[in-house]
């Protein structure tokens, strides 16, 4: 049973009751993150998420950490594009405790400026991190230059320059315009009641100022776009991409289908080819990276550079095959009860319920049922991939990231899928 209540500033409490879970999953979420910073701000979002569990008037980072741990819960958070969530799972009997604990980092830390200076080293060892690690770093890579001069091209992490500047009056101001009440959902999935819930969270939010801190920008402008990174590296690490369809698109289920077809799965035609078949890479996969407004879908290898052209024309061939061939009624219908069954099983935990509370209010502003849900997957036909697959993988819209050392030229992609 799901239950909504808007607060009389404007904040959202949405909960799930489920009688037989033992646990209880609590996430404070605010619907804005990196793509609506200031382009001198970068990494704010991120910075802020850091910051929240420092310190506040009636807890230090200790004090915050050992609550938690002794009554054996989770407590974290983490920022995306799009939104930023700070999140506790518990036993349902330690919820009240969950409540106080997560409820006084989010409106009350204090931000001291030594706590700021100390998690600024740490945000900058974790973009350097992040470099170091070329299998997580060319995706990074791809979506800069997928979404170039675009928010949305922005790390979330921020840049070392943009880190190092922030000063703390910038950190309080864009918290201060981005955490108002219109942006702020309150997501609760576990054996809680509704009416339990709005009594743990009383009137903590009436400080909350009301409005929104979104401002949503200009829709992207797809083009073809190559980018590399020499490296010395053992490994030639690709990422290969192209557009694809927002969040509550009404043909998003297609794309869900295509890409488990294509890459999303061990049993997916990349995978059976690239790996299984001829050896060629360890991990190869396809994703698919959804926005409010725009969507990404992209394919990773990561290989021996003397082998990129042979990736890249197994994985363009597979393109073309979307593009000229219907696919099967059993590679269909084995895609959509992998994901029905993907969907089953998440559905188990209290906190995969909570995020998709969270999720579904940001992207359709209402409850998606697992019925709607199955029902899209169902209504999927060979046809639609196909028509699907002839609008993405064209030369107008791919990017191509390599990270490594690439030997000779870059290969041309103005032919690669036509």
């Amino acid at each position: 049973m799901v239950s909504k209540t808007i607060l009389d500033n404007g904040v959202r409490v949405i909960s799930e009751y489920m009688p037989h879970a033992h646990s209880v999953s609590i996430g404070i979420w605010v619907a804005n993150g990196s793509r609506h910073e200031r382009r001198e701000h970068n990494g704010v979002a991120h910075f802020i998420e850091h910051l929240l569990f420092k310190g506040t008037l009636r807890r230090t980072a200790l004090d915050i950490a050992r609550e938690i741990d002794s009554v054996g819960g989770v407590l974290n958070a983490f920022t995306s594009h799009e939104y930023v969530c700070y999140y506790a799972k518990v036993l349902d009997k330690n919820l009240p405790q969950a409540v106080d604990l997560l409820t006084d980092i989010f409106l009350h830390s204090t931000f001291d400026p030594d706590e700021i200076e100390k998690e600024r080293k740490v945000v900058l060892q974790e973009i350097s991190m992040l470099e170091d690690s070329p299998d997580d770093y060319v995706h990074d890579l791809f979506h800069r230059s997928f979404w170039r001069g675009h928010p949305l091209g922005m790390s979330i992490l921020g840049t070392a320059e943009s880190i190092g500047s922030l000063s703390r009056d910038a950190i309080l101001a864009h918290r201060d315009e981005m955490y108002r009440s219109g942006d702020i959902i309150i997501a609760v999935a576990g054996n809680v009641r509704h009416d339990e819930l709005l009594r743990l969270i009383n009137v903590s939010f009436d400080c909350v100022s009301e409005g929104t801190g979104r401002d949503f920008c200009h829709l992207p402008v797809y083009g073809q776009k190559v980018e590399v990174v020499e490296k010395d590296l053992e490994q030639l690490h690709i990422c290969l991409g192209t557009k694809s369809l927002p969040h509550n698109h009404p043909r998003r289920f297609e794309v869900y289908l295509m890409n488990t077809i294509l890459g999303g799965s061990m049993s997916s035609r990349l995978f059976q080819e690239i790996r299984e078949r001829l050896g060629l890479a360890y991990t190869v996969y396809s994703y698919v990276v959804s926005h409010t407004d725009a969507g990404s879908l992209v394919i990773y290898a990561g290989t021996s550079p003397e082998k990129l052209n042979d990736v890249m024309t197994i994985t363009c061939t597979e393109l073309r095959r979307l593009k000229t061939e219907l696919v099967t009624a059993t590679e269909l219908d084995a895609a959509r009860e992998q994901i029905k069954g993907n969907i089953l099983l998440s559905l188990e935990s209290s906190d995969n319920r909570m995020t998709k509370l969270a999720k579904n209010e940001i992207y359709f502003g209402r409850y998606l049922s697992l019925a709607e849900l199955t029902d899209g997957f169902d209504g999927v036909t060979a046809d639609g991939i196909l028509d699907l697959a002839n609008d993405f993988f064209t030369v107008d819209y791919v990017t191509l990231a390599l990270t490594g050392k690439v030997p000779g030229e870059v290969p041309d992609i103005s032919h690669l899928v036509l």
